[in-house]
This record gives C-alpha cells, structure tokens and sequence, in this order.
C-alpha cells in the first residue's frame, strides 16, 4: 500500500500547490452559470484574482520573493496576450472596463498562476535540480522560445528546432523531489511534458468556460487543438526555466554570504559533499 499511499500524497502536495489555478478556474465557472451585479464579468474576475493574490500573501503561502516571481510573469503573460489579441490567435469577446486593446487585466493572472504552481510545488516537494545546465545556455535558450512566440507570425516558426535543442541541453537533467519523506527523480524533460499536457487539460477547461476564445470556437466550443500542447510546453519550458534560475541566482548569493561569514565551514561542506544543487 506504500506506493498508492504516496501517490495519494504527491497527489494532494500537487493539489495545494495548484490553489492559485484553481481559484481562478473556480471564478470561471461560477461568474459563467451565475449572473454578476454592477460590474462586467471580466472586471469581476480581476477582482478576485487581485484579492487573492493579497491573501496568498498575506496567509504566508506565498513569500515575497514568490510575490516577484509572480509579478514578472504577470508582465511577461499581459504582453504575449496584447500580441496575440492584435494578431487575431484568440480573443476576449465579452465586455469590461479593465480592458486594455482587448485584453483583459485578468488574464496576465493565468500565466502568474503558473508561476504560482512552481513555485508552491517547488517548496512543498522540495524540489532539487539535477545537473542543470549553465546559465549561459539555460538564458539565451529561454529568451528564444518566448520571443519565437512573437516572431512566428513574420517569420518561420521554429518550435520544433527549439524543442530539439530544449532535449539536448537537459538530456542529462533531472528533477528531484521529495514525498512523505522519500526522494524521487524523474527526467527533466519529461517533467516539462507532464506539466505542458495538464495546462492543455486545464485550456480546454478555461476555454469551456469563456475565459477566452479561439477563432474556431465562436460559434460553439470545441476542444483546443491538440498541437497547442507544444506552445503550453514551450511557455512551461520558459516559466521553469525562469523560476530556476532566479532561485539558483538567489541560493548563489546566498551562499556567498554565507561563505563571506563562514568560510571555512562552507568550503568543507561543498567539499565533502555529494548534495545535488537545487
């Protein structure tokens, strides 16, 4: 019983940490069945991502450092959103006053909840990187999967090279993570795949309840195509890549610190020990 018990387990870590997400799937569904007074549906949706982003916070779900994290990919999500919108890839057809060129305010927290997600996960599985690759490449590789989503519409698209070179340079990575005390590791790559098809998943979801609209759906909803699992996966790619190496930036000057104050301890330690880095 062992293994279900820790399924069960890795199951319920992976719920919390998904309370983000469900918050605002939650919100979907209910401002979809329910009429809303004063305000549009959009607006109202704001509303609730904002007051629950505060009380994240504010309970200590999330730290401040999260908070950043957060925010960037806010800012990173809202701008992909006003591209995409102007170039016709969905759209938001419902009315609201926090709309900006057709872009909802809301919908920058729908990439921010991902962010959320890796972050919670990342804390609640104790998740350890296996070696990761460095910066130099790790940097230039996330910038060009994002900047591809923009480019693509002008130039040719090259998600498939992309996905190629992602498999190349994390071949050797793994993840590890912890459950009920246990340490388990997984393929980095495969990691990427899991998550990218649950976001698909989650899409079909959101799309079902108007949190937008692709062109084939104005009529009547249909399931989202199955080749946008390689943009979710590609968007997952860069989310994790950015969150890893801010946690890693963050643990370096950390240990500088550390090492500034305590050097002959910390020295021993890196010395001695096999510890993967995170």
């Amino acid at each position: 019983m062992r293994p279900v018990k820790q399924l069960i387990r890795f199951g319920w870590e992976q719920a919390l940490s998904c309370l983000f997400p469900v918050v605002i799937f939650t919100s979907l569904a209910l401002t979809k069945i329910t009429p809303v007074p004063l305000l549009p549906r959009y607006d109202w949706l704001l509303i609730i991502c904002l007051l629950m982003q505060v009380l994240m916070v504010y309970a200590g779900l999330e730290t401040k450092d999260e908070l950043k994290v957060i925010t960037l990919f806010h800012v990173i999500g809202l701008a992909l959103e006003l591209f995409k919108v102007h170039m016709g890839s969905w759209s938001y057809p419902e009315e609201g006053y926090s709309k900006i060129f057709g872009v909802p305010l809301y919908s920058g927290f729908m990439y921010a909840s991902v962010a959320s997600y890796l972050c919670q996960a990342w804390r609640r599985l104790d998740v350890e990187l296996i070696k990761w690759p460095p910066f130099v490449i790790v940097v230039p590789l996330a910038a060009a999967i994002y900047l591809n989503f923009f480019t693509h519409h002008y130039w040719m698209d090259v998600r498939w090279i992309l996905s190629g070179l992602v498999v190349i340079v994390f071949w050797k990575s793994w993840v590890s993570y912890e459950v009920n005390g246990t340490r388990y590791r997984m393929p980095l790559a495969l990691s990427f795949v899991l998550i990218g098809f649950f976001i698909w998943i989650a899409e079909n979801i959101a799309t079902f309840f108007s949190a937008w609209e692709y062109p084939n759906q104005a009529d009547a909803w249909s399931l989202v195509h199955l080749g946008k699992v390689s943009s979710w996966l590609l968007l997952v790619i860069v989310s994790f890549l950015i969150v890893a190496t801010l946690k890693q930036v963050k643990e370096n000057v950390s240990s500088d610190s550390t090492t500034r104050e305590f050097p002959s301890e910390v020295d021993s330690y890196k010395l001695n020990s096999d510890h993967p880095s995170r």
